[in-house]
């Protein structure tokens, strides 16, 4: 934060300065750096700014709006780092911060990089895991003004720590800071993704960083500064050792989540799992309806090994989104193949650049770690839940959409086709009920028909935006089948809970064939009930129920299912 750096050198200790020395600091703890914190936060609670929060109708830009910036820090991983600026530069401004320019000017040069679109920022650092400690981009007053927002850095790392605010006296932009209290926040830019309209998900590291503050004055400072309506927390991974979501799921727009995926059994996939359907079972999209998952492989590293046997946390979420490009980490070509084609089929028209994170990786990060993004200053903001394949083959189908710019929409459009190859066709789009609401048609079509279509819109100053970003190259798409068939009714089927062991948020599947009422139950090895996970009617069909046992002794114990039906019984082990 501002002035901090100046307090904190004074100030320093032994193993704060042995670790800053080093000549690339991990994402996680360096050697000394973990004692050195409660010294560091003692500081900076003297040190910190007062800055209050940015005022009403605060909203955090997702990572796939359009951006007028990408930032880095030019110091450790250079090869890793000139690739991104390489990709970067085609579709924004890449802000560089650095200790010397002309440095940075030669490497990119003699690396084939033209130097248009950089910017250079001479300031002091620690380390180059720029999305941890840097900016968080937020619109106040209904997108109206462009602010950023800086948490304190959960790492002993004063130079970083100030590298928001020098950015934002560089950009000319507001800075707002979760310092000092009652706002005074210890965050970190891994762990947070939003989807751009008041849902945001972190794991619980946000809490276990923060034991001066209930969870409901952490839900505060983020709703205060950031716009969050619901906050969803998610158990910590235990192969995980820095506890970032984003090395395993991102969102991809607002209602669907890519979602790393282990071998069954292996390393995290239990407990990721695990959290993904707690996700599932308690929370919707801001559509109000279920979210999507795409599954993606979470890969062994170059040795053949996973975190669980001592690999690396070899990932494929930890991408950027650079406007109509997404940066990939890689790693080698059996899975980056397969990782490749699951980004490029899940966001048509995009432009999948792959870089290889080999040697970073090693650190526990890789591309989304190094990066972070500075927002428009006008968005023209379009929010659209993709149309599900439908049978209906006799009236149009309804487009809404929720367009908005601070200037007003002038006009909305709306364009279609069943072959990408031909002409587009066009449908103006109508204000509705709903605020900043417009809706079009698109004519009904016959069975075995795929529509594709995305949507344009006009500010009243004259911006125009398309969404997906990449359209025409991009778009949404839906299919016209035939009568839906129906499913045979399922057996009756109590699942494997996971993980197993457990530590924390465990999942219990229950299926059944039709509903009912009874009892799920964990029992010690005695017998006796110690927790009841519930009573009461079970729906029909499958539904995940979770139990708690991060409080619990280590052991073994029963979960009992008893209904109409019968009784099943299947062990669990809490470690």
């Amino acid at each position: 934060m501002r002035h901090l750096y100046l307090i904190l050198s004074v100030f320093g200790t032994l193993l704060l300065n042995q670790a800053t020395a080093q000549s690339s600091l991990p994402a996680s703890f360096a050697p000394g750096e973990e004692q050195a914190m409660p010294a560091y936060l003692q500081q900076q609670r003297v040190a910190g700014i007062t800055t209050p929060p940015p005022g009403t109708e605060v909203r955090t830009m997702a990572e796939w709006e359009e951006i007028q910036a990408l930032t880095i820090t030019w110091t450790s991983y250079q090869s890793t780092l000139r690739e991104i600026v390489r990709a970067a530069r085609l579709e924004t401004q890449v802000y560089i911060v650095c200790s010397d320019s002309v440095v940075v000017k030669n490497y990119l040069t003699n690396g084939n990089v033209p130097l248009s679109n950089i910017h250079y920022i001479i300031a002091p650092f620690n380390s180059v895991w720029f999305r941890d400690y840097g900016q968080n981009t937020v619109y106040t007053a209904g997108d109206d003004s462009l602010a950023l927002v800086d948490w304190i850095y959960n790492r002993p790392r004063p130079k970083d720590d100030t590298i928001p605010s020098v950015l934002a006296r560089t950009m000319g932009i507001p800075l707002y800071e979760t310092t000092t209290a009652p706002w005074n926040l210890i965050h970190t830019g891994g762990n947070f993704m939003s989807d751009g309209f008041g849902t945001a998900f972190s794991s619980n590291l946000v809490v276990d960083e923060n034991p001066l503050l209930t969870i409901s004055q952490i839900d505060t400072i983020m709703k205060h500064f950031m716009g969050i309506d619901t906050y969803i927390k998610m158990q910590v991974l235990p192969y995980d050792g820095i506890h970032h979501i984003d090395m395993h799921m991102k969102l991809l727009d607002e209602e669907t989540l890519l979602v790393g995926q282990y071998p069954v059994g292996v390393a995290d996939g239990p407990q990721i799992e695990a959290n993904l359907q707690f996700v599932l079972s308690n929370y919707n999209s801001v559509y109000g309806t279920p979210y999507k998952v795409v599954r993606i492989p979470m890969p062994p590293d170059q040795w053949g090994d996973y975190p669980d046997q001592n690999g690396d946390y070899t990932t494929y979420t930890n991408a950027v989104f650079v406007n109509k490009t997404v940066i990939l980490p890689t790693y080698y070509q059996q899975y980056d193949t397969t990782a490749i084609r699951i980004w490029e089929e899940s966001l048509p028209g995009y432009n999948v650049v792959p870089v290889n994170c080999n040697t970073i990786i090693q650190a526990s990060g890789a591309i989304h770690c190094i990066t972070h993004s500075v927002g428009v200053e006008d968005p023209l903001i379009i929010r659209h839940q993709a149309l599900p394949n439908t049978t209906n083959t006799t009236t149009p189908y309804q487009v809404d959409a929720l367009i908005r710019h601070r200037s007003g929409i002038q006009t909305a459009t709306l364009y279609w086709t069943t072959d990408t190859a031909q002409a587009w066709q066009t449908a103006s789009m109508s204000t509705n009920a709903q605020p900043d609401g417009f809706t079009g048609f698109i004519p009904a079509q016959p069975v075995g028909t795929t529509i594709f279509y995305y949507i344009e819109a006009t500010s009243v100053s004259g911006k125009t935006q398309v969404r997906p970003m990449p359209a025409p190259a991009g778009w949404w798409k839906f299919k016209v089948t035939g009568p839906l068939a129906v499913a045979p009714t399922a057996a009756p089927e109590f699942k494997p809970a996971y993980p197993n062991p457990s530590h924390g948020i465990t999942c219990i599947p229950v299926n059944m064939p039709e509903a009912g009422s009874g009892q799920l139950i964990m029992t010690d090895m005695t017998g006796r009930v110690v927790q009841v996970i519930h009573t009461g009617s079970f729906a029909q069909g499958e539904r995940n129920y979770f139990v708690d046992t991060a409080a619990m002794s280590p052991g073994a114990y029963h979960l009992v299912l008893q209904t109409e039906k019968g009784r099943t019984v299947q062990p669990l082990m809490v470690r």
